[in-house]
């Protein structure tokens, strides 16, 4: 899934640094990367991306960050927007309509 993203990405004109789970995002994070648009899913092993909106908020406090996971749970949307998520999408999307959300949340993209 992440490499199907990341080849999505790339051909429609986006720089793309992936991690495979949330702490290594967060190490990136903090060792300086500074992303226009953060996309964590909801479950990753070692940091759950509930954790790493949460984390990378303290951090980046503009950036926007879609959650794109399997989770349809109302709760869990709740918790990611409250800790700063800026926008939610459930699995499966279309490279379309994830190219289409990017570029409605990320200025001059």
């Amino acid at each position: 899934m992440l490499m199907s993203l990341k080849s999505t990405l790339e051909i429609s004109g986006f720089k793309v640094d992936t991690a495979n789970d949330g702490s290594v995002a967060l190490d990136k994070i903090k060792a300086g990367l500074k992303p226009d648009l953060i996309i964590t899913d909801i479950n990753m092993p070692k940091m759950d991306g509930i954790t790493l909106i949460q984390e990378a908020r303290k951090i980046l406090r503009f950036t926007p960050i879609l959650a794109l996971t399997t989770e349809s749970q109302q709760g869990k949307r709740d918790e990611a927007k409250k800790l700063g998520a800026t926008g939610w999408l459930v699995k499966p999307v279309t490279g379309t309509d994830l190219v289409k959300v990017v570029k409605q949340v990320v200025p001059g993209a």
